[in-house]
């Protein structure tokens, strides 16, 4: 990230010293994991309640799911790209590339999922979770069925649709506070790092 760029641009930025001890101790975990501070953690801890309880549930799903994490990181750049969100779109990007092992997977996803070259179980899950993202009145039975057929079981069916809410709810913050992605994140996953 550029010193000129900060984390969000509609709302202040708090600094690291003047957060709770437990959110500041979370934050410099992930930036020693990572080797940077990912910008949405600085962003989401404006609100000290809610980041506990965006990361809580964040890290439910991610640690706990039967869902691969390639697939956790499919499904948000598929629903992150419907939104047109820049941030996770970015940030998940470069995950998705990390996980699936593929430096071409991320800008699939994002733009066109369908168009994707991924597996016909996987375009099942993205084709859902853009569903449920674009138009969630028309989800039915044979959305669930497609699913099962293709050997989703009924958590990894539940996590979908969780990770599908959890992101339309990222997304939309992300973009109402201008959330800029880490410069960091663009070069992620695309080989030779």
């Amino acid at each position: 990230m550029s010193d000129s760029e900060p984390p969000m641009t509609r709302f202040p930025v708090p600094d690291l010293e003047d957060l709770p001890e437990d959110i500041r101790e979370h934050i410099e975990e992930e930036t020693e994991r990572s080797g940077f501070m990912p910008n949405v953690m600085r962003a989401f801890a404006y609100a000290p309640h809610q980041y506990r309880a965006f990361f809580d549930y964040h890290d439910a799903i991610v640690e706990h799911s039967p869902l691969e994490r390639e697939e956790i990181e499919m499904i948000i750049v598929a629903v992150s790209g419907a939104n047109n969100c820049l941030y996770c779109v970015v940030a998940h990007g470069a995950l998705a590339r990390i996980y699936a092992k593929d430096p071409l997977i991320a800008e699939q996803l994002a733009t066109d999922h369908t168009a994707a070259n991924i597996n016909d179980a996987h375009r099942a899950m993205c084709d859902v979770a853009v569903k449920l993202t674009e138009s969630p009145g028309s989800i039915e039975e044979s959305d669930f069925e497609r699913l099962r057929e293709h050997g989703f079981s009924e958590q990894e069916i539940w996590d979908i649709g969780s990770l599908t809410a959890l992101f339309n709810l990222s997304n939309r913050m992300a973009t109402f506070a201008d959330m800029r992605p880490n410069e960091e994140f663009y070069t992620l996953g695309r080989g030779g790092e």
